[in-house]
């Protein structure tokens, strides 16, 4: 019988079926559109459904036939562990780096290696020892070769070889993470948005298959666990599969509609010296008469506004000078959606050197700096009967910031307390 249903065969079908399916139709997509992450996506999603696709097909039977669906079990390298590692890593490089040539194959060589002894066992058992020798093969009711026993003696040592490698990868994604967060820190005015939250959920799958992988193979290796008892583990796995679907479909949807995958293209289409028009505030209705400048208010130590003037070597100091007088003079901030690149273009200037000015004579990143003039400005306006009206939201919006959980994040950390703990005069 092909295929024999039981409770544990067919409690693995929802999770190989699925498995199977989506990775298809994300290569397919990614053949169609030329979209690098849902091919990463795709092998990401094919690697443990093999795993369980492995147990699924022996709990239904195929290393009991003692045919050839028994033959095709040992030969086919089901666990690739050395490529799990690689793959998340590779993935969220390409979620991260849009646009960027990537260092595949060296990688994804141990891995590749280690599919390639499946190969060169199959080819030495089946083709040289049965096929061209006409010789029976040794082992198990003779589906099973003297190479396939080599690699099952080998499977230990290097699964845990897939464990390390997973392991490394998973440091190397965790150092990437935070990379990509200063990155963001040091580039966008509010970056909240390409935080997508895929990125830290991908980290906990990859730990999580991590840990789960080295609590069964040292289950297993002490004995504790039976052919029957392992089918919970595949379970778990492929609940691993289930939440890769879910963070991934999320992620890749988040950074192809970011505006970093455009930035990271195309970089700055505009002319030299163009300073683009800030943005009206179009979320609340201002009254008639405003005033023409955020009234001065009380506002403690900031790391985007030092009170003193801070002595720069070079010409880091004029460019300093022109940076402060730019932000109060045209107000760039009041634009939510405001880069460095866009405010060194303002100024003339490489973002690298802008970049050197505000982490030098201002103590802070991109995001705080920029940040810095929105807090004191919302302040100036919560302080204010004229704008008594107006709500948190309204205020947050109009003072250039672009979602309610930024305002209160950047509020809390550059005043110290959150907006809504600033006295307001009533209307």
């Amino acid at each position: 019988m092909l295929f024999r249903f039981n409770g544990y065969s067919s409690g693995l079908l929802p999770f190989v079926v699925p498995g199977v399916l989506i990775s298809l139709w994300l290569l397919g997509r990614a053949l169609r559109r030329a979209t690098p992450p849902d091919a990463w996506l795709a092998l990401l999603l094919w690697l443990p459904t093999l795993s369980v696709a492995q147990w699924l097909l022996g709990f239904a039977g195929w290393y009991d036939s003692h045919d050839a669906h028994t033959t095709i079990m040992f030969y086919i390298p089901w666990q690739p562990a050395l490529l799990l590692g690689p793959a998340y890593y590779l993935y969220f490089r390409c979620l991260t780096r849009p646009g960027q040539a990537q260092p595949v194959l060296r990688h994804l060589l141990p891995g590749l290696l280690q599919v390639a002894l499946f190969a060169v066992a199959a080819g030495y058992d089946l083709l040289w020892w049965r096929g061209l020798h006409q010789q029976q093969l040794p082992d198990f009711y003779g589906t099973k070769g003297d190479a396939a026993r080599v690699l099952e003696q080998a499977q230990l040592p290097l699964a845990l070889l897939g464990y390390a490698s997973l392991l490394a990868y998973t440091l190397r994604v965790l150092a990437g993470y935070r990379r990509y967060y200063r990155y963001l820190d040091d580039h966008f005015s509010n970056p909240e948005r390409l935080r997508f939250a895929g990125l830290r959920h991908l980290l906990l799958l990859q730990v999580a298959g991590l840990g789960l992988g080295i609590l069964f193979t040292g289950l297993q290796e002490i004995g504790v666990l039976d052919f029957e008892s392992a089918w919970y583990f595949y379970a778990g796995q492929g609940l691993l599969i289930y939440g890769l679907v879910v963070v991934g479909l999320q992620a890749n949807y988040a950074a192809v509609s970011s505006p970093l995958h455009a930035l990271r293209i195309r970089r700055l289409s505009a002319p030299a010296g163009h300073s683009p028009a800030p943005r009206e505030s179009a979320s609340v209705s201002k009254p008639s008469t405003l005033p023409s400048e955020p009234r001065p208010v009380p506002f403690p130590a900031s790391p985007s506004l030092p009170a003193e003037p801070v002595a720069l070597p070079g010409d880091l100091q004029a460019h300093h000078t022109r940076l402060l007088q730019l932000m109060e003079d045209e107000q760039p901030w009041l634009r939510p959606e405001l880069t460095l690149a866009e405010l060194a273009q303002a100024l003339q200037l490489p973002p690298g050197v802008l970049s050197r000015v505000i982490n030098t004579g201002c103590h802070c990143n991109f995001s705080d700096f920029v940040n810095g003039y929105r807090v004191r400005a919302a302040m100036a306006q919560l302080a204010d009967p004229r704008y008594a009206h107006y709500s948190l939201v309204g205020v947050a919006f109009d003072c250039g910031f672009n979602s309610k959980s930024t305002f209160n994040r950047m509020f809390k950390k550059l005043a110290g307390y959150p907006p809504s703990g600033v006295p307001r005069p009533s209307s």
